[in-house]
């Protein structure tokens, strides 16, 4: 069944009128009710309660089921948490997402609920109405409807936002709205840190659940590793945990599988003593490449002696002129540490490298991630091999020089490693479904980043990328150096992330779904973002 746009719009307003309730019971099955008859008898099930007006959300579905809701009628207790096109708050919440393309996906609604039950009720009404939906934590991903949706409903988790770190430090809970700047000012005047994003304003859920490089990543493996327990709410709208205890199979599947399973609605994450660190950017002339490209490869091969270290190596195209932009970090307060020594020989044109926390360090890398382009990811991974890295730099300029010429263009090739010991720490707790466990490291991981400001020159700069990496891999194969793993959070829409994590995992991936969402509701009724392939791209 296909949703229509009037049918999204009365379930709109249901969700308007009768959203003050809370789900407390666990249902009996996995899958989600068929029918509005279904779905009462879901509810009660679940422990609904509405603050005296039990029966107004009956009437209300009854009422959205017949094509009228009527928002005067009865004693309908309308809350702030609905919004909708023409009011100011929805327009601002538009304005929240990273790139314009998803900016301009305009949903029917916008949901923020409170808590995790309001996320199961809202989902329940959604999912039984046969409304397609989105959910939003960060809004950080490149391309449209990733975390919104044209015409259907997107459950934005801003509200989301609680902190709290245990007793003893070395646990801290953290809701699924918050961005990782949230978790940093709470954090670091407390010496304490977790495996989190780089980028400040990026979403705790999306980047745990697609992977998630760290700067302490040596040392404590991707922050989707560093999750001890997700909370979500699945398909029945029960509100689950997965750890290494309970739902282990789930718990091993969000690592790394996306938003395949379910809502998640808080993480745990493992905490640690952390205080002031190295951080910054270097900037060199783009003649320094070669120079730098064996630095790189002295620097990777080192990685295990020292996993402190982290390192981003970009070439950009940045007012007027191709530049190298690196980042080098250290998560102990010392300057020049000897694993840098042959990149801190190369002269630098500019640089920001101190001694600081990591608030404000990753709050710098932000400022080269504006928000208000158009954006595109693209991605690979490759054999550690100094002649691949050279000729992908090749390509690289070769293709992105017309798209230099391009109104507010800036591309970007960002090079970065996953070290043997990073990799060796893919293992921990249970393992995640990345795939790369007994991947013959170290690998290099490549992404090709652009934003841009016309959206008349979107095929131009889609097609551009797409060759590159194309390129890229035909080249690498000729070399024997291509490794098939597609980092999720730097993939393009298209590229298939699951396959990249090779075929025994996909398939379990995939048996997992089916346990845990039987009618598929993640994949058919959530189309964002990267999909395991249960369904035909048409089927309803």
């Amino acid at each position: 069944m296909l949703y229509t746009t009037s049918l999204v719009s009365q379930v709109c307003l249901l969700l308007a009128f009768s959203a003050n309730f809370t789900a407390t019971a666990l249902a009996e099955s996995f899958a989600p009710p068929s029918n509005v008859y279904e779905l009462n008898d879901h509810l009660n099930r679940l422990g609904l309660s509405q603050d005296g007006n039990a029966d107004q959300i009956s009437q209300s579905i009854a009422a959205a089921s017949l094509g009228g809701v009527d928002p005067n009628r009865g004693n309908c207790k309308k809350t702030n948490a609905t919004f909708f096109p023409a009011s100011p708050a929805y327009q601002q919440q538009q304005s929240a997402y990273w790139s314009t393309q998803q900016a301009e996906t305009h949903p029917a609604c916008r949901f923020l609920p409170s808590s995790a039950r309001e996320v199961a009720i809202i989902y329940l009404v959604t999912a039984t109405f046969k409304c397609k939906f989105a959910v939003k934590g960060g809004g950080h991903a490149s391309f449209a409807g990733a975390s919104s949706i044209e015409e259907g409903v997107t459950l934005d988790l801003q509200r989301l936002n609680t902190t709290q770190v245990n007793s003893e430090g070395t646990i801290t809970q953290v809701g699924s709205g918050n961005r990782w700047i949230n978790v940093y000012q709470y954090l670091t005047p407390k010496n304490l840190s977790v495996v989190g994003g780089r980028v400040s304003d990026i979403g705790v859920s999306g980047l745990t659940l697609g992977g998630g490089i760290s700067y302490f990543s040596g040392r404590h493996g991707w922050a989707c590793d560093g999750v001890k327990k997700y909370e979500i709410v699945l398909a029945n709208g029960q509100i689950a945990n997965a750890s290494v205890n309970d739902n282990p199979d789930l718990y091993w599947a969000l690592r790394g599988g996306g938003n395949n399973f379910g809502i998640v609605t808080q993480v745990h994450l493992e905490t640690f003593p952390q205080g002031q660190m190295l951080g910054g950017v270097n900037v060199y002339p783009i003649t320094a490449n070669a120079s730098l490209f064996a630095a790189y490869q002295r620097f990777v091969a080192d990685l295990p002696s020292d996993p402190d270290a982290a390192l981003i190596i970009a070439f950009a195209y940045v007012q007027g002129q191709w530049t190298a932009n690196n980042n080098y970090e250290y998560a102990k307060p010392v300057k020049n540490p000897p694993i840098f020594k042959d990149f801190f020989a190369i002269p630098t044109s500019f640089s920001t490298e101190r001694i600081a926390n990591l608030t404000d360090i990753t709050a710098e890398l932000t400022t080269y991630n504006p928000s208000g382009f158009r954006q595109t990811y693209i991605t690979a991974t490759f054999q550690n091999n100094a002649e691949i890295q050279r000729q992908i730099f090749d390509i690289f300029i070769e293709e992105m020089n017309p798209i230099t010429k391009l109104t507010g263009a800036l591309p970007a090739l960002v090079n970065q490693p996953i070290s043997k010991n990073v990799i060796a720490l893919f293992r921990k707790n249970g393992g995640n479904a990345l795939g790369l466990a007994d991947a013959k490291g170290p690998l290099l991981l490549v992404n090709l980043a652009v934003q841009w400001s016309s959206a008349a020159d979107d095929s131009q700069v889609y097609s551009a990328t797409r060759r590159v990496i194309e390129r890229a891999v035909a080249a690498a194969k000729k070399l024997g150096v291509h490794n098939r793993y597609i980092y999720q959070n730097y993939a393009a829409r298209g590229q298939d992330v699951f396959a990249g994590y090779g075929e025994a995992n996909q398939r379990r991936l995939i048996e997992i779904s089916k346990k845990y969402d039987p009618k598929g509701v993640f994949q058919k009724l959530q189309p964002g973002y990267f999909k395991l392939g249960r369904f035909g791209v048409d089927e309803e």
